[in-house]
């Protein structure tokens, strides 16, 4: 079993520049991938931003140019550095870890972009 937690979140004004963590533990050998998730009020989660065990990254086009994923591989951490948040980036942001038999994924963190 792993554990992921996410932190960072929090209210922000629009153009600020948090960065999220995850951290997993326990089976955390296993991992392949992290990926970031968000979801709005009212609205189905979506994918944010992906990271592969050998560090490819990729994003999705909301984001592209605004937010990088990084993972500190020895942390077992993966971090969401954001930039030029904008009200509509307001959601809760939760990570996954992705193994062979699934995805095991966080509680999430609620991000709060006031204009």
């Amino acid at each position: 079993q792993m554990q992921v937690v996410e932190s960072g979140g929090g209210l922000v004004q629009a153009g600020g520049s948090p960065r999220l963590s995850c951290a997993a533990s326990g089976s955390t050998s296993s991992i392949n991938g992290f990926n970031w998730f968000r979801q709005a009020p009212g609205k189905q989660r979506e994918w944010v931003a992906g990271i592969s065990r050998g560090g490819s990254t990729s994003y999705a086009d909301s984001v592209k140019g605004r937010f990088t994923i990084a993972r500190d591989n020895a942390k077992n951490t993966v971090y969401l550095q954001m930039n030029s948040l904008k009200p509509e980036d307001t959601a809760v942001y939760y990570c996954n870890a992705e193994t062979c038999r699934g995805a095991d994924w966080g509680q999430g963190t609620q991000v709060t972009v006031s204009s």
